[in-house]
């Protein structure tokens, strides 16, 4: 085994370097059309019951608002989301960690992958955007984590599990379009982790989930910048206060409602990413 490396005289000089922020936001125009179109009055004209453990889909028009609500006991939700009408254009919880932070809430996007990078929903309203941060670095709505998988499960368990959140929403979108199984997997994406409270350690870096401080009536509100596909898991994982994967947590529904308004103005999509694709050629 290799020795470890001496620690060099100037190790504090380096570690005391200040950081960089990768990708400065501030010149990110504030969604303000979307947050005033969620202001005005919206009614509920769809809904979704999301049973644990599971996954369903619903359809979301331009300019409505898709709410996902916890009706009853705490419980987590991993989110796909997609171009209605091209599955290729899918949501990016790299770079929407990279334009945002780790955990997002009211004001902030979530954005589709390459070539689009474009806006495909906005945050209009978060009931748990009180949490903020804890003592432990936690918080809410994540873009850092995967979804909770069989391949996983298996390595680590050497069990089959058929109920984590990557093949609920297989199974979801496969209902969704008709594609086999084996067609649709592929198609599923990180997500973005409805109401879990997640963080690093400070020591080990690890990544932590701890019981979610979601309470029944709680919701996140999207705005659809465009229209979209919305693939929702009710996690087995439950408030993921104990664990994933099994069946172990107990777990409750989740609901997708579609919300929307006659009041406002007809919606205009945001415009595909303007990058020529030349790539340097």
């Amino acid at each position: 085994m290799a020795s470890r490396p001496k620690t060099p005289a100037d190790a504090a000089e380096r570690r005391a370097v200040a950081p960089v922020i990768c990708y400065p936001n501030d010149a990110l125009p504030v969604p303000q059309a979307a947050l005033d179109r969620a202001a005005h009055p919206m009614a509920v004209v769809e809904r979704v019951t999301v049973p644990p453990r599971d996954a369903r889909h619903i359809r979301v028009r331009a300019g409505q608002v898709l709410r996902i609500l916890c009706p009853d006991g705490p419980q987590v939700g991993d989110l796909n989301l997609f171009h209605a009408h091209d599955l290729s254009e899918r949501f990016y919880s790299g770079k929407t960690r990279a334009l945002h932070g780790s955990h997002v809430t009211t004001g902030d996007r979530l954005w589709s992958g390459f070539p689009y990078l474009r806006p495909m929903a906005t945050v209009v309203a978060d009931t748990l955007d009180w949490y903020g941060r804890d003592a432990h670095g936690g918080a809410v709505h994540d873009v850092i984590g995967t979804r909770c998988d069989p391949y996983t499960a298996k390595l680590l368990g050497g069990l089959d599990y058929h109920h984590c959140c990557h093949s609920n929403l297989t199974r979801a979108l496969s209902d969704a379009t008709g594609l086999p199984l084996t067609t649709a997997e592929p198609y599923v994406h990180d997500v973005l982790n409805v109401f879990m409270c997640t963080g690093f350690t400070a020591d080990t870096g690890q990544y932590f989930m701890k019981a979610s401080p979601v309470r029944a009536g709680d919701h996140l509100d999207l705005l659809a910048e465009i229209d979209l596909l919305a693939v929702l898991s009710a996690c087995p994982g439950g408030d993921c206060s104990t664990q994933h994967s099994s069946d172990v947590a107990v777990c409750h529904p989740l609901e997708m409602q579609i919300l929307d308004t006659q009041e406002a103005a007809p919606w205009s999509e945001p415009p595909l990413n303007s990058y020529d694709r030349s790539h340097g050629r």
